[in-house]
């Protein structure tokens, strides 16, 4: 029985091993291969297809993965019972180093894996309306697009300042929370104290 217990304990750690890697990986490059993740995770290819029969597989499992962490994060959040724009605030804060990780899942939805990942990361698509929505409705952001929208153009920034910070490392979630702030019509001196209370 814990020989057994221990080969599965094994293979999931192998499995961990092959999605941490893939996400760095991916980020660095996201048409890198399976054969590359193969090496960087220091199995052969026959492991990863064993674990992932296929590209697609391997990317819905990231998402799922990234989904998990980011709803985890807004069910908290939505359930703190502060103002919409804080609320906002915190979910970055916490949020912040999913997006760095999962950046790569932006530029993976512009291409042949769009129409998974989109379906796979509807809750979160869903929560992050919510929180816009709630925040319209009292008045707390801007009304001139549907939450809907609204929700992905201010999440959407905090991925392209994640991917800049990336690159070039002088931008951080500080900046992240502004330029969102900005973006759901949060006026600027309100969205620098609130990113200032945050820190």
């Amino acid at each position: 029985m814990s020989t057994e217990s221990s080969r599965v304990r094994s293979m999931m750690e192998t499995r961990d091993r092959i999605l941490d890697v893939a996400v760095d990986l991916l980020g660095e490059n996201p048409d890198a291969g399976m054969g590359e993740i193969a090496s960087a995770a220091g199995v052969v290819r026959r492991t990863v297809y064993d674990h992932f029969p296929s590209r697609l597989d391997l990317v819905r499992t990231l998402t799922e993965r990234a989904v998990t962490e980011v709803t985890a994060v807004l069910d908290e959040v939505n359930a703190s019972g502060v103002k919409a724009d804080a609320a906002w605030v915190a979910f970055i804060a916490r949020v912040w180093p999913v997006a760095h990780r999962y950046r790569v899942l932006l530029a993976l939805r512009r291409g042949e894996y769009g129409e998974a990942i989109h379906a796979l990361l509807g809750p979160v698509d869903e929560l992050l309306a919510d929180l816009v929505r709630r925040g319209q409705d009292t008045a707390v952001f801007a009304q001139h697009l549907p939450a809907d929208i609204l929700s992905q153009i201010a999440y959407g920034v905090v991925f392209a300042v994640a991917d800049s910070d990336r690159s070039n490392g002088t931008l951080g979630p500080r900046a992240a929370t502004i330029t969102s702030l900005l973006m759901l019509g949060v006026p600027e001196t309100r969205a620098i104290a609130l990113a200032d209370d945050q820190s």
